[in-house]
């Protein structure tokens, strides 16, 4: 086979996200793409970069379906999926199971596998880092929509509960978001995606002050 298998994969996969919402449609899959390469051209060691790109195309494929309740983990079931996919269009077993590895393992789920690849690792970072930063906390935003939406009522108050009356209330507020990104942060496995890490850290945590005190509360307690 000739053909580089990234573009190929973006082909295939593109389908798959026609019916995904905002956080985990087509456009974060490129995000990932870009950072994941980003991360790479800084590594020390070689990584297989054709194999990073596919791997991010398709991380997020069965996002939709997970969503819906057609499968229960997205993770797994792209994993089968994409190695179907590529297997079909004659790309080699040892390309499959490099972008299979990292697929299976870009999760920060519990349940999840660690990757062992430096591709994998890759991959792991910079989807983590598509929620840090600016963009992040929009996207951690949409997450909770999506979560509201798939529960049938609110998942979380974007508010402050010790800045309201929302104290009493079950959902969380939004210091979720702050704790979702720095989960993230502290299980990145890169030198390039932990340096970076820590730029969109500040962003965040000068966002968070920021909103604290529009709403009255004091930033530094």
């Amino acid at each position: 086979m000739t053909q580089e298998v990234g573009p190929l994969a973006r082909t295939l996969s593109l389908p798959y996200y026609e019916d995904a919402l905002p956080a985990h449609d087509r456009f974060h899959a490129t995000r990932v793409r870009d950072l994941s390469v980003r991360l790479a051209n800084e590594c020390e060691r070689p990584v297989q970069k054709d194999v990073l790109a596919a791997a991010a195309w398709l991380h997020d494929i069965g996002r939709p379906r997970e969503r819906t309740g057609e499968i229960d983990n997205h993770d797994e079931w792209a994993t089968a999926e994409a190695a179907a996919l590529l297997e079909a269009e004659a790309v080699s077993s040892e390309r499959i199971s490099a972008i299979t590895h990292c697929i299976r393992t870009h999760s920060i789920r519990s349940s999840s596998p660690e990757p062992e690849s430096l591709e994998a690792k890759l991959l792991f970072d910079a989807d983590k880092l598509d929620a840090t930063g600016a963009r992040g906390i929009v996207r951690l935003a949409c997450i909770v929509g999506e979560r509201s939406g798939k529960a049938g009522e609110k998942f979380a108050i974007i508010d402050d509960s010790s800045a309201s009356e929302t104290s009493s209330m079950d959902r969380p507020d939004i210091t979720l978001l702050r704790e979702w990104a720095r989960e993230r942060l502290d299980h990145l496995y890169t030198s390039p995606g932990r340096r970076l890490g820590k730029s969109r850290w500040r962003f965040m945590d000068e966002f968070f002050t920021r909103f604290e005190s529009e709403i009255g509360v004091d930033g530094d307690r």
